[in-house]
């Protein structure tokens, strides 16, 4: 479990700097940052979501993701959870600090890295994947951080419980999460990265609810089993 905790203090360690700087970059190069961001937040999402094998099961999951997500509301849930903090912790200025712990939040869970180092974390006790994520979220939480505050800094704790359960629970979860599986969830959730990128550049119209398709991320753990037994069947 150790490596789940050091990926918090990255996080809270990167978010503190951050916001040490954000003191000195006016609202233009905040700006400008942002969107840099948001277009590095694009990249990694497409480079994940073209490894998939099976693109049926990334549509599959992602509609059917869709469906349970907007059910449970879990967008609105996560801006409310934002909103609480900021009306507790954050100053009257601080207007983006909801969006910061969303974007944070969203990014620091979804992929592969957070998936496959907390298994490792809680099958072997090797922590070496979430130490090699904690350098990357270390340092994109300096750049969130200096651009949208303190809410960044608040993503930690759902990253913890989030990483935490699947490491507590690798003995359950691990034997069903092969390759193929891993590498389709890791599509998934480049998918979802690309659409929290245009978030970020507020590049449709709508915004996209990412976070009520998170649960389309696990879909390929019931969707391929299920396609190979229909195929073994006939």
């Amino acid at each position: 479990m150790y490596g789940v905790l050091v990926n918090a203090a990255a996080v809270l360690v990167g978010g503190l700097l951050g916001l040490a700087l954000r003191g000195g970059i006016s609202a233009r190069f905040r700006n400008i940052v942002s969107q840099g961001l948001a277009l590095c937040v694009l990249l990694i999402g497409i480079i994940n979501a073209i490894k998939t094998a099976d693109m049926l099961c990334v549509i599959v999951s992602v509609v059917v993701g869709a469906l349970v997500g907007e059910a449970l509301k879990i967008e609105q849930r996560l801006d409310r959870m934002g909103e609480v903090a900021q009306s507790k912790f954050a100053g009257e200025g601080d207007s983006r600090f909801s969006e910061g712990f969303v974007t944070a939040t969203l990014l620091y869970c979804i992929g592969a890295m957070a998936v496959v180092g907390s298994l490792q974390a809680g099958l072997t006790g090797d922590g070496s994947t979430l130490i090699a994520k904690s350098t990357l979220d270390g340092v994109s939480s300096v750049i969130f951080a200096s651009a949208m505050g303190p809410g960044v800094i608040l993503s930690l704790v759902p990253l913890t419980i989030y990483q935490g359960g699947i490491a507590l629970l690798a003995n359950v979860i691990g034997p069903v999460l092969s390759d193929a599986v891993i590498n389709e969830m890791s599509a998934v959730g480049g998918l979802l990265i690309v659409a929290l990128g245009m978030n970020m550049l507020e590049a449709t119209k709508t915004r996209v609810r990412v976070a009520n398709l998170l649960p389309a991320i696990f879909f390929p753990i019931i969707y391929l089993p299920v396609y190979q037994w229909i195929i073994n069947m006939f």
